[in-house]
């Protein structure tokens, strides 16, 4: 008989908005490279190393691995540009864990959501982190074990495989990597996982409930403040160098330019959405965020092109 958490993580991937994230992007948008990350490897990632961590601490695989597959369904196309242009576009705001968690309620099942148990919810709309740094005083915990890993799993993942992609378009270079952080965490992509695992199940060891002598004792997810450190001085890189570099911000702004005008046009055009869309009660702004939220970064493209916007 299939647990509760099963259940979600069949549902998840078994639903549409999963199924498209492989045509969404992660970084580097619309590659020509085959082996560049997209939202759905990503998303593979982090539940391959969350469900390590989640292993190794005797928790509860199952619930990881559905927070992990469904935590970003809600995301736009063309990554967070996309999200970007939403969020200041529409007067409802935008983003992308709130969006994921309106999929999974809502939006699937033509309306009817996914009937997720409220652990996977939690997981899904709390993993968001913003720019806040890494377990310091502003990082929102969350009430389960699991939903913590995967939201340290979400960093650990796309630092190490941003940091491929950028090398793979040329970016940076080997030599740009911060020392101090290359030294602790290790210089290759697998090194560098194998090190953060290691040292999340050796830190958060409590979580396994083993030496608890004390009632009061609250075990949570954590890491040593040297690997912390690193961590952050690797992601605070990524914004410098590679979110913000001008190779990245040309394509962002012509992506910009697409969900924008996507946006305004269906905003005029409320004819133009699908029936799916254009029936629902519901303010146009929701319908219409929904909608272009929903689209893969080809299918934006074609949609801007068939309605004469580029």
């Amino acid at each position: 008989m299939r647990t509760a958490f099963q259940r979600d993580r069949d549902r998840i991937i078994h639903c549409k908005a999963f199924r498209r994230l492989k045509h969404k992007t992660q970084v580097f948008v619309a590659p020509l490279g085959d082996h560049y990350v997209t939202r759905l490897t990503h998303t593979l990632e982090v539940s391959q190393i969350a469900r390590s961590i989640t292993r190794a601490l005797n928790l509860n695989e199952d619930l990881t691995e559905a927070i992990a597959l469904g935590h970003d369904l809600g995301h736009t196309p063309f990554g967070h540009a996309g999200e970007e242009v939403l969020n200041e576009i529409s007067p409802l705001g935008f983003r992308h864990n709130e969006q994921s968690l309106r999929v999974v309620d809502f939006l699937e099942k033509g309306g009817q959501g996914l009937n997720l148990t409220h652990e996977v919810r939690e997981g899904i709309l709390k993993h968001s982190k913003s720019m806040v740094e890494i377990l310091g005083d502003e990082w929102e915990t969350l009430s389960t074990l699991e939903g913590q890993v995967c939201k340290v799993a979400d960093i650990a993942a796309y630092i190490n495989h941003d940091i491929d992609d950028a090398l793979r378009a040329g970016v940076i270079d080997e030599d740009d990597l911060r020392g101090s952080a290359i030294s602790v965490l290790g210089r290759s992509r697998s090194e560098r996982i194998n090190t953060i695992i290691c040292d999340i199940v050796d830190w958060s060891w409590a979580a396994r409930g083993e030496g608890l002598t004390e009632k009061n004792i609250r075990p949570i997810i954590g890491m040593s403040p040297r690997v912390n450190n690193a961590m952050n001085t690797l992601r605070e890189f990524l914004f410098e160098r590679v979110y913000h570099s001008s190779i990245v911000e040309v394509e962002a702004s012509k992506a910009k330019r697409v969900v924008y005008r996507l946006y305004e046009y269906f905003s005029r055009h409320e004819e133009k959405l699908p029936e799916d869309y254009a029936s629902r009660d519901e303010p146009l702004p929701r319908r219409v965020v929904d909608y272009v939220a929903g689209m893969t970064d080809q299918y934006a493209l074609q949609a801007a092109r068939e309605a004469g916007l580029t």
